[in-house]
């Protein structure tokens, strides 16, 4: 129905996200690189280079959440295991760059990581029930080989 759209659109979205992030570090690096000015006596240099190490540890970080959506778009199944929780991950660093996002950045950074946010959850909740359970018996009240289905017997205490 929705689920592998949704999938889809999550993993472009993170991808996007992920040179998005890369590049701004990158660029907040080079600029700082250039100034050549100290901030409370730290070292120019080394501020450029955490810099830099940051966007690209973020960058793959995302990337990494978005090879899991897209996976989960290719397999059309559910995330398990290590991805479920790096996307449950990814959910919780957008909601809280959201919410750092609001004073600084205003409310359009905020509403994009809310969106994003809402698509992670919505991946995650979609592939979150199956479709048709496995082990459901028939309306008669049979199980599937015939025999009548009853309920486990009473524990017996010692």
């Amino acid at each position: 129905m929705i689920r592998r759209p949704v999938a889809w659109v999550v993993a472009v979205v993170l991808f996007a996200e992920a040179f998005g992030v890369a590049a701004l570090n990158w660029f907040l690096g080079v600029a700082v690189d250039r100034q050549d000015m100290s901030l409370a006596g730290l070292d120019p240099h080394m501020m450029s280079v955490s810099s830099k190490i940051g966007g690209i540890a973020f960058g793959l970080y995302f990337a990494l959440c978005g090879l899991v959506a897209l996976l989960v778009a290719l397999r059309d199944r559910p995330p398990a295991g290590f991805g479920r929780v790096l996307l449950i991950s990814a959910a919780v660093v957008h909601a809280l760059l959201g919410a750092f996002t609001w004073g600084p950045v205003g409310p359009p950074a905020f509403l994009f990581m809310m969106l994003v946010l809402a698509l992670i959850v919505l991946l995650l909740v979609t592939y979150d029930r199956p479709a048709e359970p496995a082990d459901a018996a028939p309306a008669g009240g049979k199980s599937g080989d015939g025999s009548p289905v009853t309920s486990p017997p009473a524990p017996t205490t010692p």
